[in-house]
């Protein structure tokens, strides 16, 4: 499970743009449990589950990964997860592990 900060500015639609990314960047529609996770299945991830975090200021990330996916279906997955981390947070990966490190200080 991994936790990602929001870009200021983007946590006021954080729900809406974490379902609008799953639909723009894998091109399915997520199921939602009952309490506010959404889930996908796409590729090389078995299991996508996304939910926003406590104080709505952080995104909260869960995967379950198919090991046994043809290399060409795990960069695929890899590129749409990157654009939907970008599209959600606001950071770019070169951004977001800067933060990651920052925050382990």
């Amino acid at each position: 499970m991994q936790e990602y900060q929001i870009k200021r500015g983007y946590t006021k639609q954080l729900r809406d743009s974490m379902v609008q990314g799953l639909r723009d960047q894998f091109e399915i529609e997520p199921v939602i449990s009952t309490d506010n996770h959404y889930t996908i299945s796409y590729g090389a991830l078995l299991r996508l589950e996304v939910w926003v975090g406590e104080g709505g200021k952080t995104l909260v990330v869960d995967t379950e990964a198919d090991r046994d996916a043809d290399d060409e279906v795990i960069i695929d997955t890899n590129r749409r997860f990157r654009s939907y981390l970008q599209q959600v947070t606001g950071y770019t990966a070169k951004e977001r592990a800067k933060k990651a490190k920052k925050s382990l200080e």
